[in-house]
């Protein structure tokens, strides 16, 4: 299946588009990122649009280097070079990944009130782009940047997804479940963790990596273990284990099963 399962031309373009950005992408390594992004920002062969689009994601790698009025300088620079007045889902696309970026940048460096009005005009700018990708970036961030507000940014994500058959769009699902889960964990609210949790994981197996796999089923036996379930909570991190050795997350949750020795956690 492609990736892209919309119908429309421009749907089929950001599709493609979104995936030359993932191949472009290492976030773990942002400095490379910035390199490569840099250069494809700077390409001739590509169109001024694209170019945009790439300075846009050269934006967010200087920020992932603690660059942050860097960053956001070129992306006063992309909204500059964009006509204020252009119409079609391409011009909206970018108004909403400069926001986006904005958003994230401002939210990074601990600005919330700065965040919010770029992000939640992200959402509205993708959603007029029919850009189910970018929308779902957004409710996830906003989900993590509007304390007191995580749940109903998060039920607005669930919505988009119930309506996409796009696995790159779906796999949204774990991020969001597991964010929320996280959410319902520090409120004291366990059983609505797990849930989230085991939503994760399901949503990961299905259109994630292993590594997001792993993740939800460590944060799964974490709710459980606070339930009282140990054994089940045991099960799963003695599996982990099994899978890779010496992760200390692994490691002090086992310790913490089995009262071995203090955990990581306070």
């Amino acid at each position: 299946m492609d990736d892209s399962t919309e119908l429309s031309a421009s749907s089929s373009h950001r599709g493609t588009e979104q995936r030359e950005i993932d191949r472009l992408w290492d976030f773990a390594d942002p400095v490379a990122s910035e390199q490569r992004f840099r250069a494809a920002s700077a390409d001739p062969e590509r169109t001024a649009h694209k170019r945009a689009v790439m300075a846009a994601q050269l934006a967010r790698a200087v920020g992932l280097q603690g660059r942050t009025e860097e960053a956001l300088a070129v992306l006063d620079g992309v909204a500059a070079a964009a006509p204020g007045s252009e119409s079609g889902p391409e011009a909206a696309e970018l108004r909403a990944r400069v926001a986006l970026e904005r958003g994230r940048l401002h939210a990074a460096a601990g600005r919330p009130e700065d965040a919010l009005p770029e992000l939640t005009l992200a959402v509205r700018e993708a959603a007029a782009a029919g850009a189910a990708f970018l929308v779902l970036d957004g409710l996830h961030m906003l989900a993590l940047t509007d304390g007191g507000h995580e749940e109903e940014w998060a039920a607005e994500g669930f919505d988009v997804l119930a309506g996409s058959r796009d696995p790159r769009v779906l796999r949204w699902g774990i991020a969001l479940h597991n964010n929320l889960g996280w959410t319902k964990h520090d409120a004291d609210d366990a059983v609505a963790a797990l849930h989230h949790f085991t939503l994760a994981a399901e949503a990961a197996e299905q259109y994630g990596s292993a590594e997001q796999l792993r993740v939800a089923r460590w944060s799964m036996a974490r709710a459980l273990r606070t339930l009282g379930r140990t054994e089940e909570a045991l099960a799963i991190q003695r599996a982990l284990d099994a899978e890779r050795a010496d992760d200390p997350f692994v490691t002090a949750e086992i310790e913490a099963l089995t009262g071995a020795r203090p955990t990581i956690e306070a």
